[in-house]
């Protein structure tokens, strides 16, 4: 066999054990290392012994011995009967079959097989054909297809409808810092990249594209030490940026312009610099042209891609892999009409070499399944806490415990910078006493305060939480920053069938979403994220519970139908319309959203009346105040409902007074269909003029005894005379209620919730308006959980908060957030809603009430 065979098939398996990445030191890296020489033994050793002694035994090495006599006898007739006796494909001349070397020649030629050295070849080459189709960049890819036509073969049971994508026996790994500290050594020079900024944010897809550029002005060469630093950033682009490195491959940009502006800062740093440029091996630079590559730029683009790219650990790799090499011996190597044509005497050496392959891909299939266990062992293993905190109200904190409070400068200073409070409270820190007495008095005025124990020792911290009894019972929230799959394992322990709501607006899959995994598994990159999550978060659901989910129209269809994978009943779908569409692009403006809403409960999904009282309220007290003039009743109610921007659309067209003060709408009383029973074509007759009024083009939606009974009620609207078609008065009543419709407008920008907060970095957040009126529709009873794991900058969190200050319900929320804007904006804005409910351009308009510290939230815990 010739060396570049076995050798070709050596250096994939290589790659597959990961030896490329030997130079790391962690994590599964650090395991690999220490198992590299046994792997590079059974790669160099074991697997050629193993298949030489296969070709020793057996019809295999029937058939080579077959082989090699074809060759003598061939050689004899060359010799005996001439060079002209055998053509170039070993067909032997007429002249010569009846000679007794012929008849020869012609047996041992029906009976000879392939050489030894062909058998050995085929066998490498089946085993290089099987793990390269199925492995890609790092993972397993489902590639299962027939031989002849190309065809891709789908693993499939029967379903009526069935969902498949390539990866959807693997966990979805989000980008991580696990190559933070990425080093290699060579000739005694160590090069570092290290990040100069705040951490790496996994889930922050919602900001702008984030690459890696190297700070080349900021490098530093240690000749001494032998040590070369290059520092990096990891950010979007300037705008100035955006020009220099084009709209396309930006971080294929920044890596080229890098290779040349690196060596330049190392002028005269000579060592460091060959180390650098010096040309590294062909195989495996990870450059996807095959041409040879330096160290500098092997090490950039592996550092940068796998810092930006997301990957995948199969849940059963044995499993799966041995599945499909079975595919591939019946489909590939079992070729029954070469068999039939090379009759019996091959047949026996034929399975024989599918066993052989069989079992060294099987020994192949254990090494690597080691190796996937242990990333998955690593990946299901539940994650430790490190830090946990609380946000409490001062208010809910014995006095007691008032003067370590106003001692604490690192907390007053928070409330400065976060409440404005040296702005809205002049004499704060002028009025007469001691800067003690002036905190106490502080403290007992404003009851919403929100104290953070990050800012104080822990033995105050130790003895406050040990005050309140049934901790657990009186939080009102759960913030949790850190990876969201890690966040729902730890919440199965504690929250399992216990949430009414889960509510999350997860990463749409779009070009700018940051999904940077490989372009042809997009989908199936975020297909295999979602698939887990949501499997993860339905367990948490209680009886009743609701899971809402918002996606645009680029996933809207394979999310229906992974949500149909988890048994969840379907309520139906909302359409949010953003009232603002998306032009410019090709085809048609977009100006819509979905919800995707499943729920385990079989009744109504009403939306929340919140207002209703107040409306009520406000109508009584103009009636009161104009009892001579209802007119001005009137108009000065309809002008209070359309400046109140608390209201929904929906309340808002509850704007008219009757004579009696009584709130109302009007009501088409038209038919959705055409009627035919003529009782539904009816007119009703005007109370005043006594004749019939206009029927609606449909007919009556409601039959004439119904229609009898709302003019008795006072509840059918006619006009001045029999010309104006008749509406139903639908009035408001304390018991109101509206069923979710599937189209909600609502124009509002989640961006001037942020601002008005005075929080920014943060451009695509939805309105909090939209999201309680969601909410309130999944969680209206006391004590719902409500669970956000892409809580983003906390607008869920917001909402909750809003719906109980509302109803004086108690829902509680629970968000999870990765990235850098945990601390940055998700939990400034849950202290800032705690304090007061209105703010604007980043000030509190005005303390909140005693009623509503009583209805907001009181002790919120984070990790």
């Amino acid at each position: 066999m010739s060396a570049s065979t076995s050798g070709k098939f050596q250096r994939l398996l290589r790659e597959l054990f990961q030896f490329d990445c030997a130079d790391l030191d962690f994590g599964i890296y650090r395991v690999m290392n220490y198992k590299r020489g046994v792997i590079e033994t059974f790669i160099t050793d074991d697997l050629p012994r193993t298949i030489a002694d296969e070709l020793r035994r057996g019809p295999l090495a029937d058939q080579a011995q077959a082989a090699e006599d074809l060759q003598e006898v061939a050689q004899r007739v060359r010799d005996d009967l001439g060079e002209n006796a055998l053509d170039a494909d070993g067909n032997l001349a007429v002249t010569f079959r009846d000679t007794p070397l012929g008849r020869k020649y012609l047996r041992a030629k029906r009976t000879g097989g392939l050489s030894r050295e062909a058998l050995e070849a085929t066998i490498y080459n089946h085993l290089h054909a099987f793990f390269s189709r199925y492995y890609q960049d790092g993972d397993f890819i489902s590639k299962r297809r027939y031989s002849r036509r190309q065809r891709y073969a789908i693993p499939y049971n029967g379903e009526e409808v069935y969902l498949y994508w390539a990866n959807k026996d693997q966990y979805y790994v989000k980008s991580d810092e696990h190559f933070r500290n990425y080093a290699f050594t060579r000739q005694g020079i160590t090069v570092h990249f290290a990040v100069q900024a705040a951490s790496v944010e996994q889930n922050d897809v919602k900001g702008d594209k984030r690459f890696f550029l190297p700070l080349v002005e900021e490098i530093t060469c240690d000749a001494e030490a032998g040590r070369v630093l290059i520092p990096f950033h990891y950010r979007p682009l300037t705008g100035r940026e955006e020009t220099v490195y084009g709209r396309r491959n930006q971080q294929e940009a920044i890596i080229r312009a890098a290779l040349t502006e690196i060596p330049r800062r190392l002028r005269g740093a000579d060592a460091a610099l060959a180390v650098l440029t010096a040309e590294r091996h062909r195989n495996g630079n990870g450059n996807g042209d095959g041409r040879p590559v330096n160290f500098l730029e092997y090490h950039l683009r592996r550092y940068t891609r796998r810092n930006t790219s997301d990957f995948f650990i199969h849940k059963n790799l044995r499993g799966f892999l041995t599945q499909e090499l079975d595919f591939y011996l019946k489909n590939e190597v079992l070729d029954l009409d070469e068999i039939t044509t090379a009759g019996e005497e091959v047949g026996e050496g034929w399975f024989q070499l599918m066993q052989t392959i069989k079992a060294v891909g099987g020994r192949i299939i254990e090494f690597l399944d080691q190796i996937e266990s242990f990333q998955k062992m690593l990946w299901e293993k539940r994650k430790f806490i490190t830090e946990t905190w609380y946000c409490i109200t001062v208010g809910a904190i014995d006095r007691s415990f008032y003067p370590d409070i106003a001692a604490c400068d690192p907390q007053w200073a928070e409330w400065k910078e976060l409440f404005h409070l040296d702005e809205d409270e002049d004499n704060l820190f002028t009025c007469n006493g001691n800067r003690t007495d002036r905190r106490l008095t502080f403290l007992e005025t404003h009851p919403t305060l929100v104290l953070d124990t990050r800012h104080f020792a822990p033995d105050f911290v130790d003895r406050l939480i040990g005050s309140m009894d049934d901790l657990d019972d009186l939080l009102d929230g759960l913030l949790i920053h850190g990876d969201n799959a890690q966040a729902l394992n730890l919440l199965h322990a504690a929250h399992r069938k216990k949430i009414s709501c889960i509510h999350v607006d997860p990463p749409y899959n779009t070009q700018t979403s940051g999904f940077l995994y490989k372009n042809a598994y997009r989908h199936s990159s975020w297909l295999t994220m979602m698939e887990h999550h949501l499997r993860r978060g339905a367990a948490l659901l209680n009886d009743r519970g609701s899971f809402v989910c918002h996606i645009d129209e680029n996933e809207y269809e394979r999310l229906h139908l992974l949500f149909e994978r988890l048994g969840i009943p379907n309520a139906g779908t909302i359409v949010w319309d953003k009232r603002n569409p998306m032009t410019g692009g090709g085809g048609i403006a977009i100006q819509h959203e979905y919800v995707i809403w499943r729920t385990k409960s079989d009744g109504a999904l009403n939306r929340k009346t919140n207002h209703v009282q107040s409306i009520l309220d406000r109508a009584q007290e103009l009636v009161r105040k104009y009892p001579a003039s209802i007119q001005q009743a009137r108009a000065d109610f309809a002008d209070w409902i359309r400046r109140n921007d608390s209201l929904s659309g929906g309340e808002k067209a509850y704007r008219y007074l009757d004579d009696d003060g009584q709130v109302y709408t009007s009501v088409s009383l038209r038919a959705p269909e055409p009627r035919t029973d003529p009782k539904f074509l009816e007119p009703l007759i005007h109370p005043v003029t006594g004749r019939p009024c206009p029927i609606p083009p449909n007919g009556f939606s409601r039959t004439p005894a119904t229609l009898r009974k709302m003019m008795a009620q006072g509840e059918i609207l006619f006009g001045a005379d029999e010309r104006t078609q008749p509406r139903q008065k639908r009035f408001l009543r304390e018991s109101s209620s509206r069923q979710l419709p599937s189209v909600i407008q609502d124009a509002r920008r989640g961006k001037s919730d942020l601002d008005s907060l005075g929080l920014s970095g943060f451009p695509y957040a939805h309105p909090v308006s939209f999201y309680a009126d969601l909410i309130g529709a999944a969680a209206d009873g006391t004590d719902a959980f409500v669970l956000d794991y892409f809580a983003g900058s906390g607008t869920t969190g917001h909402a909750v908060m809003r719906l109980n200050r509302d109803d004086d319900a108690r829902r509680r929320f629970i968000l999870v957030e990765v990235g850098g804007h945990f601390d940055a904006i998700l939990l400034p804005r849950m202290k800032k809603v705690t304090f007061t409910p209105e703010w604007k351009d980043g000030k509190p308009v005005r303390m909140a009430t005693r009623e509503e510290a009583e209805r907001g939230p009181r002790i919120v815990k984070y990790h």
